[in-house]
C-alpha cells in the first residue's frame, strides 16, 4: 500500500450537521453547485484567457463547479479522480485521501484518537484504488492525462470539509512539475482553508464561514452528481475546446 506522506495532520472531521443547519445571514447559500462555479470564477479573473492555464475538477461534485470556472475564463476543463478514504463502518467522515500516483494523506490524528489499525486502513485503501481506476477509465476512457509541467493549475471542488482529498490531489501533481498550483473552492472551514495554504502555491475559497459545519449546508440544492453527468459536461468541454 502506498505509505502515508509526511504532511501535518488535518483538521477532525467535521460533525454531520442537522438536516437544517443555520447558515449566517450575511453569508448566504449557493443556489447549486453551477452558481457556485460562477461566483468562484469571480475571483480567479487573473488567470482568464491565458493559454497556460488548465483547470482539474475533483470529481464527482467539483466537476459542475469547475466546468463553470473554465468556462467563464475561457480555459480548459480536465478532472483529477481523487478518493476520500471514509472511516471503517462510517465512509462519511474522512480519515485520508488517495490520489494518482500513489499519493495517500492520512490524518494521523484521528487514527490515533480512534486506534485503527493499519491493516484496516490498508483494506479501505485498497478498496479505494479500485474505485479510483475505475471512475479513471470510466470518466477519461482512452484519452491520456493532459501535459500539466510548466502549466498552471486551477484545482476546483464545491468545497472543503476536512481537505483530505483537495491535500491528496496537491500532493500527486506536485511530482509533475506544474508552474503553479492554485486551489479554488466556493466554501470551506476556515481552518481548512488556512491549512491548504501550506500545499498549494494558492488558495481561493470564495467563503469560509465560522460556523461551518459541512459543504451541503452553503447549498439551496446539493444533490449528488452522478457518473454520467461527469461525463456529458467533460464531453461537452471538449467540445466546446476544440
Amino acid at each position: 500500500m502506498p505509505p502515508a506522506l509526511p504532511l501535518q495532520d488535518m483538521p477532525d472531521p467535521a460533525p454531520k450537521p442537522p438536516a437544517h443547519a443555520p447558515v449566517e445571514r450575511d453569508e448566504a447559500r449557493f443556489a447549486d453547485r453551477r452558481d457556485a462555479g460562477r461566483v468562484l470564477a469571480g475571483r480567479l479573473s487573473s488567470y482568464a484567457h491565458r493559454d497556460d492555464v488548465l483547470v482539474l475538477a475533483l470529481p464527482r461534485g467539483g466537476v459542475p463547479v469547475g466546468a463553470e470556472v473554465a468556462r467563464a475564463l475561457g480555459v480548459p476543463l480536465d478532472i483529477l479522480v481523487v478518493r476520500k478514504l471514509g472511516l471503517p463502518g462510517q465512509p462519511e467522515y474522512a480519515m485520508g485521501a488517495i490520489a494518482m500516483g500513489d499519493v495517500r494523506v492520512l490524518n494521523t490524528q484521528v487514527i490515533q484518537q480512534l486506534a485503527l489499525s493499519y491493516s484496516a486502513i490498508d483494506l479501505v485503501t485498497r478498496a479505494e484504488i479500485r474505485e479510483l481506476h475505475r471512475r479513471e477509465k470510466l470518466y477519461r476512457g482512452d484519452r491520456a492525462m493532459p501535459v500539466v509541467e510548466g502549466r498552471v493549475l486551477i484545482l476546483v471542488d464545491d468545497g472543503m470539509a476536512t481537505g483530505a482529498s483537495m491535500r491528496a490531489a496537491v500532493q500527486a501533481l506536485r511530482d509533475l512539475h506544474p508552474a503553479r498550483i492554485v486551489v479554488a473552492v466556493p466554501v470551506s472551514s476556515p481552518q481548512t482553508c488556512h491549512l491548504l495554504t501550506q500545499d498549494a502555491d494558492e488558495v481561493i475559497c470564495a467563503r469560509t464561514p465560522e460556523r461551518f459545519r459541512s459543504v451541503g449546508q452553503w447549498y439551496e440544492r446539493f444533490e449528488q452528481t452522478s457518473d454520467e453527468e461527469v461525463r456529458r459536461v467533460l464531453a461537452e468541454s471538449l467540445v466546446s475546446s476544440s
